[in-house]
């Protein structure tokens, strides 16, 4: 079987990590027999300095003609200038829109053998395994208006946090079919106490959870969330939540799993079909790691290119159906820790590290 598929790599760190994925991906092709297509173009901050904007129209095409995108990460302090017109962000903004990908899909898992990587004390991680679904093409970070200008008492900005029903109730449902297939527990998190926009968000969460009577739904505020993830986390089974409480929750959550290196995620312009060995036609989803470009690693060798790989992994079975083939990387990078194999940032005091390339050597060499 052929597939096509996009390596956006970006700016920083992405380049190195997307590199040991289609390693890994290119161990999947040896050992199973697929034929994996890949396309290439600049996108975020290395896109502006040779074309003038984040996402070239080239780039597109290529994400266009492909069946999957995997991507790296854009942004560094080199465009960081906040009266820019045009920022990195910008080109994966425009392909989260573009393509419609309006449901983040990001599991947090603790690794026992990473126990210590967490501030946590190890019995609050104990069985933690969630899954955070932020929505990600509504709210804040595209409502209009969205602005600033200078009044007579001074400089003003306005941001428009804006839902549709349409918007809520899709990724409310993934949310729900997502825990159907889990432990049947979802919290969805609003601060209706205080915004329209989550009293909606409530009310219509509640209308969907009744076509789902075998889904526990659990209503939380997101300060109070933001608190129980590191108090109690194992109480969590599926989180769906908007875009700006999923991006920040999310970030807080990878503490869970030790670091930012390790966290994967999917997203995606349609329900998931994990259950389905045929996977549903839609739009190229999108597979990245959360952690961002990381300048400051950037060439050094060093970066976990873990969540890298997890995402490649998170691509063979959302977007191919391929189910064992995922199941093999997964189990590759847990055999992996269990031997002992850390990169800086999940490493213990005293612990021996690898390279970027060198764990992606090694987990390549563990697809079976």
């Amino acid at each position: 079987m052929s597939y096509k598929i996009a390596a956006l790599g970006g700016d920083g760190i992405g380049p190195e990590v997307v590199a040991e994925a289609m390693k890994v991906l290119d161990a999947v092709r040896h050992r199973y027999g697929h034929v994996f297509e890949w396309g290439t173009g600049p996108v975020g901050g290395a896109a502006i300095d040779e074309f003038g904007t984040a996402l070239p129209e080239a780039t597109f095409d290529v994400v266009r003609q492909s069946d999957a995108v995997l991507f790296g990460a854009v942004g560094g302090p080199k465009w960081d200038d906040p009266r820019a017109k045009v920022r990195p962000e910008q080109g994966i903004l425009a392909l989260r829109k573009s393509l419609g990908l309006f449901a983040n899909l990001r599991p947090v898992r603790m690794y026992p053998q990473l126990a210590h990587s967490s501030p946590l004390r190890p019995e609050r991680l104990k069985g933690v395994d969630l899954i955070i679904i932020r929505e990600l093409t509504g709210g804040l970070y595209f409502g209009k208006p969205k602005k600033r200008w200078e009044t007579s008492r001074g400089r003003r900005a306005v941001d428009t946090l804006s839902y549709t029903e349409k918007e809520i109730e899709r990724v409310v449902r993934v949310g729900f079919e997502l825990a159907r297939k889990r432990r049947r527990k979802l919290h969805s998190l609003d601060k209706m106490n205080v915004m329209e926009s989550s009293r909606l968000w409530r009310e219509i969460a509640t209308e969907v959870g009744k076509e789902y009577p075998d889904v526990q739904l659990i209503h939380m505020l997101a300060d109070n969330a933001a608190m129980q993830l590191v108090l109690s986390p194992a109480q969590f089974d599926v989180i769906v939540t908007e875009n700006t409480f999923g991006d920040i929750l999310s970030d807080e959550a990878s503490i869970l799993g030790g670091s930012m290196g390790m966290l994967p995620s999917a997203s995606l312009s349609s329900l998931p079909t994990a259950d389905s060995s045929k996977p549903r036609k839609s739009s190229p989803a999108l597979y990245e790691p959360i952690h961002g470009s990381a300048p400051d690693i950037a060439g050094k060798g060093i970066a976990n290119p873990i969540a890298a790989i997890l995402s490649a992994a998170m691509m063979l079975r959302w977007s191919f159906g391929l189910h064992t083939e995922a199941d093999a990387i997964e189990h590759a990078v847990d055999g992996v820790l269990a031997e002992g194999y850390r990169t800086r940032d999940i490493a213990a005091p005293g612990e021996r590290t690898v390279g970027t390339t060198d764990m992606g050597d090694i987990i390549a060499g563990r697809v079976v």
